[in-house]
């Protein structure tokens, strides 16, 4: 690239070759529109076992501001991981490869970044003036079922732990991992949340137009079972927190 990218958008991807060509370029179209800075998409290859990471290196080869980044096993959070930590931008963002969040919502929340109003900045779909097309009532209840126990667990402000579409500074991101980000699927954004919030930081959520996928690989049971243990981690570490906090000094 002749200029190093200002923002970097990580989009995890796993065995997804029918639409990677296709909405990379949808969303390297939009983004070279949009008022942005200098701007990198990375894919994120988290195990794909078909054309998935050829492909990615091809729309790499055509675009120099797209890049491949592979992880050699499966896991939304450790694909987001490796991508953001080998970046050299100094603000990092992930989106879903569906685009099921409006694109529209991603200059909006460059210029909360830019203005210096958010740390990190999160797309909920539970705000009002939030818009959801096509979800059915099980994913729905399902999403809200869980951020209420978020709520409920970990005493968390935020509403939607789940959408995967967030913005924020790559030293908010760098201070996090040093501290701890553990969760390596799913919930990895939901945690990235939770600390953020324990560690004060400046966290701004914007309600965002969302469309559901309804051919997302998304296993809603075992989603599940995989967020409630994760929940349950970080209770017993909110927990053990307080604890030593509360715990008297000797003399």
């Amino acid at each position: 690239m002749s200029t190093s990218p200002v923002l970097d958008v990580a989009v995890p991807v796993y065995n997804e070759e029918r639409e990677l060509r296709g909405k990379i370029h949808e969303l390297t179209a939009f983004l070279t529109a949009a008022p942005l800075p200098p701007w990198r998409v990375t894919i994120a290859d988290n195990g794909s076992t078909d054309a998935t990471a050829q492909l990615a290196r091809e729309l790499a080869d055509e675009d120099a501001r797209v890049r491949l980044v592979r992880v050699g096993r499966k896991g939304v959070g450790l694909a987001l991981k490796t991508a953001w930590a080998a970046s050299p931008a100094p603000y990092v963002a992930c989106m879903d490869l569906d685009l099921s969040t409006d694109l529209r919502h991603v200059p909006e929340a460059w210029t909360l970044l830019e203005q210096g109003t958010a740390d990190l900045v999160n797309g909920s779909r539970l705000l009002p003036g939030a818009r959801v097309v096509g979800r059915s009532l099980l994913r729905g209840f399902t999403s809200r079922a869980f951020n209420a126990v978020l709520k409920a667990a970990l005493g968390v402000r935020f509403t939607d732990g789940m959408c995967g579409f967030q913005f924020m500074k790559k030293e908010v991101f760098t201070l996090l991992a040093a501290r701890g980000l553990a969760n390596d699927g799913w919930f990895f954004s939901a945690e990235l949340l939770v600390r953020a919030e324990w560690n004060q930081m400046h966290l701004r959520e914007i309600p965002v137009s969302w469309t559901d996928d309804k051919e997302s690989k998304v296993k809603v049971i075992p989603l599940a079972c995989h967020y409630l243990r994760a929940i349950a981690v970080l209770a017993w570490e909110k927990r053990l927190r307080k604890t030593i906090r509360n715990r008297p000094e000797r003399i």
